[in-house]
């Protein structure tokens, strides 16, 4: 009997460390979404190229390698709505309870870097100061939706990802606005949000995202039906009672005088 116990928790084990690695290992095989801008600037010299490619070889890249998921969504800015673009998201955990990711306006050697996303448990988010709290949204909508998908990875593996995901929160900075079809990442870095409701996200975008993945985010939808949508937590998602925080560009530097000093 001791042999079958130990040998149900090592098949069990065996199972998570399988799964874990698809979401790790596996990876978008298509590279379908193009940037939405060109480059400002001329083009590349042979030159440039040969430094590229020995740097390529000869660096290591270890923060990049880290990156171990690939998530597709939507953000609108905070404040209009109105303003939505798809989001593509390159994942690395930091730990437990702590996510980054970087987030770029494709998936192709192209895409453009148009922000960053910070991504926290539960429990992270609810040591945050309540003025913080209104520059994070949510992901229950995002998850039960079916509007953020993990590209390229088994539905099991992908399930168990969402699964993680539907209790966290976000904090998206743009800082490259793509989507105004800007060439160079002019302007004030802006806040982003996540949609809470059926009817927030303009069909048209969830459309041509389904086409280029041949998805189906109706029927990814009911199929996460059975993951639990937990109650969010006070402080999240403030644009919804009219609580907008959003960046300006300002010559009154108290914020980096004040808050930011060497120790």
């Amino acid at each position: 009997m001791k042999n079958q116990i130990l040998k149900g928790t090592r098949l069990r084990n065996a199972g998570r460390i399988a799964l874990i690695s698809a979401i790790t290992l596996s990876a978008c095989t298509s590279k379908n979404s193009d940037s939405k801008v060109g480059e400002a600037g001329g083009e590349k010299t042979g030159k440039d190229k040969v430094l590229n490619a020995g740097a390529d070889v000869l660096q290591d890249k270890a923060p990049l390698n880290a990156v171990s998921a690939y998530l597709d969504g939507f953000h609108f800015y905070n404040g209009n709505i109105n303003a939505q673009m798809e989001a593509h998201h390159y994942v690395t955990q930091l730990s437990a309870d702590l996510y980054q990711a970087i987030i770029f306006d494709g998936n192709t050697r192209d895409a453009k870097i148009m922000g960053v996303e910070y991504i926290v448990t539960e429990r992270l988010f609810k040591t945050l100061p309540e003025e913080e709290k209104k520059l994070w949204h949510s992901h229950v909508h995002e998850v039960k939706s079916g509007s953020l998908i993990a590209p390229g990875i088994p539905q099991k593996a992908e399930h168990e990802l969402m699964e993680k995901l539907v209790s966290t929160y976000g904090k998206t900075i743009h800082t490259w606005h793509t989507d105004q079809a800007r060439d160079l990442p002019v302007g004030a870095p802006m806040i982003m949000m996540g949609f809470t409701k059926d009817g927030q996200l303009h069909e048209r975008l969830v459309k041509d995202r389904d086409a280029r993945f041949n998805v189906n985010t109706a029927e990814i939808k009911e199929k996460r039906k059975d993951i639990p949508s937990p109650k969010i937590l006070p402080g999240a998602n403030a644009w919804e009672h009219g609580e907008i925080r959003q960046f300006v560009i300002t010559d009154q530097v108290d914020s980096a005088l004040n808050k930011h000093q060497m120790h």
